[in-house]
């Protein structure tokens, strides 16, 4: 596979969402190491908190699961692109979600839906509102899916489903966009080092390490598979093994493993 650094050649400019920590902090730390010169956008809560005095970094404070807050938010990288990067390649980042371990509709159906505006609709309206600057310019769309996409999740119902959507969504959509200059990536991570399973309520280590990765090999890569022009991506050998297994099997019986392998993880919640 190509090299992490081959895979940005000729970009300017970097626009991601939730760039403050785990997989999308990674993403500009190392994309950063490897091309001082590019200009950083940052969609999130929080400002990443990174250590890096030549960082050409700028934030915009958003809410992703308030549509108001992302359309006022995406004028503003508008003009962040014509300051900071009047021209050369974009690259697109959409990192941000998160999920929730529970029984549907626990905690309450407004954070089901506020999953849903995070993991699917903010990806689209993000997309949608680029997608013309991209396709002008050159460049690529990086989508965070998951390992969950390739089969029902129970006690992560919506999260899995919601992942399966950006899935087969980025691989359509890079079909759709075959010879535009602009090429779609989907990244299946497995367990990850990040604060995912805190925000799903569920105690740190809470699935075996065998599974997990750190968020830096994930974003490393996904370059290589950016680089070598592939659409798809599943990160870790094991992962690539139990994603191509959960294909082959009938989905009833891929949903009963599931829901008995994912329910030995309601001991690991937090408790309220």
């Amino acid at each position: 596979m190509p090299s992490p650094d081959a895979a940005i050649f000729g970009f300017s400019a970097v626009v991601i969402t939730g760039g403050s920590s785990g997989i999308g902090k990674s993403y500009i730390e190392l994309l950063a190491k490897l091309r001082p010169e590019l200009a950083f956008c940052n969609l999130s809560r929080r400002k990443p908190d990174i250590i890096n005095t030549k960082l050409k970094l700028s934030h915009i404070s958003c809410d992703l699961s308030q549509p108001a807050q992302v359309l006022s938010a995406l004028l503003e990288v508008r003009t962040f692109l014509e300051r900071e990067a009047p021209s050369g390649k974009i690259l697109l980042i959409n990192n941000s979600g998160f999920g929730i371990y529970c029984r549907f509709p626990e905690p309450g159906g407004d954070q089901q839906l506020e999953m849903l505006d995070v993991n699917v609709r903010a990806l689209l309206q993000m997309t949608a509102d680029l997608l013309p600057v991209l396709k002008a310019r050159g460049g690529a769309i990086i989508n965070i899916a998951s390992t969950a996409a390739f089969q029902p999740t129970p006690y992560l119902a919506t999260y899995g489903a919601s992942k399966a959507f950006v899935l087969h969504w980025s691989l359509a959509l890079n079909e759709e966009l075959r010879g535009s200059g602009v090429s779609v990536l989907a990244v299946c991570p497995g367990p990850t080092s990040t604060d995912f399973f805190r925000r799903a309520g569920l105690e740190k280590d809470s699935v075996p390490n065998m599974f997990g990765e750190t968020s830096e090999k994930v974003v490393l890569t996904s370059l290589r598979a950016l680089g070598a022009g592939r659409s798809m991506v599943v990160s870790g050998w094991k992962n690539k093994l139990m994603a191509a297994a959960a294909t082959k099997l009938p989905k009833p019986l891929v949903a009963r493993i599931a829901r008995i392998a994912l329910a030995r993880y309601r001991m690991k919640q937090v408790k309220a």
